[in-house]
């Protein structure tokens, strides 16, 4: 700022107040304030304090022109303390009139409305939700907590509520408290005892206000035992088989929320030792893992899976986990590293185990690559258990035992939870994996390098005896570890398939 920039501030006396003016706080943390508002344009003060994000989102809130005047810091806290102290004042002798009220950050940072948020995150985290949902809509504000994969409502708070709900939300995420049109993506971190808790911030607009979903992402002390995630004795040994190879690339998919970190961190974890040295490159890292070095993307500061893998490579790693493949740039370099001798694990978003090789010719890799690097790929879903406490036993219905029928299965009995106090009464407790996966062996690569369709794969597969998602989870449904119904509800069961 220059010397021109003092003194400025007063020229334009007396300021716009009240519901016209910024609020306090974002005056004070932005170092912006509305100096004029004319019939053409709007005119507001900056500082040294005030980014180029903020000057754009206040250029998308006001709906005319604007006109930004440089002001002196120093001057506008004066200006700022002197009238804080006014309303601080006026408050306590219960002179405040609807004019004064208070805007958005302020009423955030509301007792109230602080404990109404924290109540919320603290609930979800300890009842063991993956996502927290606020919906804002005429009958109110639904508030639904994720846990085990469905959603359920908790509670509903009244409609007039959101606005201050929302802007604490946004200023515990650093995002821009008057930006409503726009989608926005922040992240929150909190301490509930000796646990840190990550909660990752999406907000859309929606017709009659926002939805804001917070995605809790616990760091914790450590990843689950692979033998403890739901896995039959025969995938894991081909699990552990594909985990002693020297290099090459294993993949597991699945869409979001099947598990796929949990199961990585969980190799991870089989495959720490002093002789080797592991590397990973998360987004975000959601398990400490003891012996691992583990990367957090950052993509503000350029730190995304593409750089961050050239910069690994430098270190010297015997294993590597990209948390995703997204781009063709980044599997790239992947396959390369794995056919240079690392072991390199990842995943990617395939509704199968098979699908992942025509999705990586998809994005640009030869096939002669493919075959000499990919070793085997695990596709898997997450299902609700059937609470131990409340299980009860019955005849399949005619339905049920036309989908068992596909697999060649025939029972008497199936199960299913009545609902206990042990399970909040939804006959579920915790969830359970199902999955299909394959190691590549030369027939395997021979169609590959040939550029073979999905269904001649498939086939292949099949023929060399890989287990389905569905056959998986039917096995799961007989042993009384699930329901028949879970399995429909993850996997999609064809006319042909049943």
């Amino acid at each position: 700022m220059n010397a021109q920039a003092n003194a400025v501030l007063r020229q334009y006396f007396p300021l716009p107040g009240g519901t016209d003016q910024y609020s306090p706080e974002f005056i004070e943390s932005n170092g912006v304030i509305k100096l004029r508002e004319e019939s053409e344009r709007i005119i507001i003060g900056i500082t040294e304090k005030t980014n180029e994000e903020t000057k754009n989102a206040l250029l998308n809130f006001h709906h005319k022109p604007a006109a930004f005047v440089e002001l002196d810091g120093a001057e506008l806290s004066a200006w700022l303390g002197s009238i804080m102290g006014e309303a601080d004042t006026a408050d306590a002798e219960g002179e405040g009139t609807a004019d004064s009220r208070v805007l958005l950050d302020k009423l955030a940072n509301d007792a109230p409305v602080i404990n109404l948020v924290n109540s919320i995150c603290i609930e979800g985290i300890r009842s063991g939700a993956s996502d927290i949902h606020l919906e804002s809509g005429e009958g109110g504000i639904r508030v639904r907590y994720r846990v085990d994969g469905v959603l359920r409502t908790v509670r509903t708070i009244e409609h007039n509520r959101f606005p201050a709900i929302a802007s604490r939300i946004k200023i515990m995420a650093n995002l821009n408290i008057l930006e409503r049109r726009h989608p926005q993506d922040g992240r929150i971190t909190v301490s509930i005892g000796d646990e840190q808790v990550d909660l990752r911030v999406s907000i859309v607009p929606i017709t009659g206000g926002e939805s804001i979903v917070l995605r809790i992402l616990g760091k914790k002390a450590a990843a689950s035992s692979l033998s403890d995630l739901g896995f039959s004795a025969g995938q894991l040994g081909l699990l552990r088989s594909l985990l002693r190879l020297p290099h090459g690339l294993i993949l597991m998919t699945g869409p979001t929320g099947s598990g796929k970190t949990t199961s990585l961190n969980a190799m991870l974890g089989e495959l720490v030792s002093d002789k080797v040295k592991i590397i990973t490159i998360e987004d975000p890292v959601e398990y400490l893992v003891p012996g691992v070095n583990q990367i957090q993307v950052n993509e503000q500061i350029g730190l995304n899976f593409e750089t961050l893998l050239r910069r690994v490579l430098r270190q010297d790693p015997n294993i590597i986990m990209i948390g995703e493949i997204r781009d063709s740039a980044t599997t790239e370099i992947a396959l390369r590293s794995a056919l240079t001798g690392h072991l390199v694990l990842s995943t990617l978003h395939t509704n199968d185990a098979a699908s992942v090789i025509p999705r990586l010719i998809n994005m640009g890799i030869e096939p002669y690559l493919l075959a000499s690097v990919l070793k085997g790929a695990v596709a898997q879903r997450l299902v609700r258990k059937i609470c131990p406490m409340c299980k009860k036993s019955y005849a399949p219905a005619a339905e049920e035992t036309r989908i068992l029928s596909y697999a060649g299965i025939r029972t008497e009995t199936l199960f299913y939870g009545e609902g206990c106090a042990e399970c909040d009464h939804t006959g579920f407790s915790g969830r359970t994996v199902i999955s299909e996966m394959f190691g590549t062996d030369p027939g395997l690569e021979e169609l590959i390098m040939r550029r073979e369709n999905i269904g001649a794969i498939t086939a292949y597969l099949r023929k060399e005896n890989m287990r389905t998602l569905l056959e998986d989870g039917l096995e799961k449904a007989i042993a009384g570890i699930t329901t028949i119904g879970e399995i429909e509800r993850e996997v999609i069961i064809t006319e042909g398939d049943a």
